[in-house]
């Protein structure tokens, strides 16, 4: 059995090797193959180089386009290659490869989202990260009509066609929400599974400030379209 995954990537030329050894070691741990595919986002560094080194099929923008840009990309790739759910991992370690593999073998439905659920404090993540993940929780359980425990966790498994014709059209980190909302609002089946995540020195690009703001800029615009 294959396994699929997705990792957007921005100058993690000293991480994402080590995040795709582990993607395949733990997949064949458990008898199977890891298929890996790296959006390298406009890296200056050597980030392509690295996640080649270690087996994973490269795609590259020239510029940085954003996460979601490079999700979106990464679908569609899974797509072409016939996957009908990929996990997205982030590129700089935060998610173990144990935990990545154990969502895609989750024995939910291929077409239900399964979202990662955090525990911020137990992780040791920052203060102000367990802030903004709390607002954002709070502000997409309101207008999704669910109780979301993490809307912000990047291991997720993704239904590829269905996550596609949902239409997302954000580029950055709202896409993630972006997802969420419609999925929440088209009557998807939402599974969380409760996982484990590590926080290494700071490498996101995530901006606690400035992302979420952006978010629920994004969330409203897709409430409106949504309703049209």
């Amino acid at each position: 059995m294959e396994l699929c995954f997705v990792i957007p990537a921005l100058d993690a030329s000293e991480t994402v090797g080590q995040v795709i050894d582990g993607l395949h070691r733990e997949a064949q741990k458990l008898t199977h193959h890891a298929r890996v595919w790296v959006i390298d986002d406009g890296s200056r560094d050597s980030t392509a180089e690295a996640a080649e080194r270690a087996g994973a099929v490269v795609l590259r923008h020239p510029q940085n386009l954003g996460k979601g840009a490079a999700l979106r990309r990464g679908l569609r790739c899974a797509r072409e290659h016939g996957a009908t759910a990929v996990v997205s991992v982030d590129a700089d370690g935060q998610h173990p490869p144990a935990e990545a593999v154990a969502l895609a073998l989750h024995p939910a439905p291929d077409a239900a989202l399964v979202l990662g659920v955090r525990s911020l404090s137990r992780d040791g993540a920052p203060r102000k990260n367990q802030l903004s993940n709390g607002i954002s929780n709070q502000f997409l359980s309101w207008f999704s009509g669910r109780a979301l425990r993490d809307t912000q966790c990047g291991l997720r498994r993704y239904p590829v066609a269905g996550t596609l014709a949902l239409g997302a059209r954000d580029a950055g980190y709202a896409f993630e929400a972006e997802v969420l909302l419609r999925a929440a609002r088209a009557g998807w089946e939402l599974v969380e599974v409760p996982v484990h995540v590590v926080y290494p020195p700071p490498t996101s690009h995530f901006h606690v400030v400035r992302d979420p703001a952006r978010i629920v800029l994004r969330v409203l615009s897709t409430l409106w379209d949504t309703r049209r």
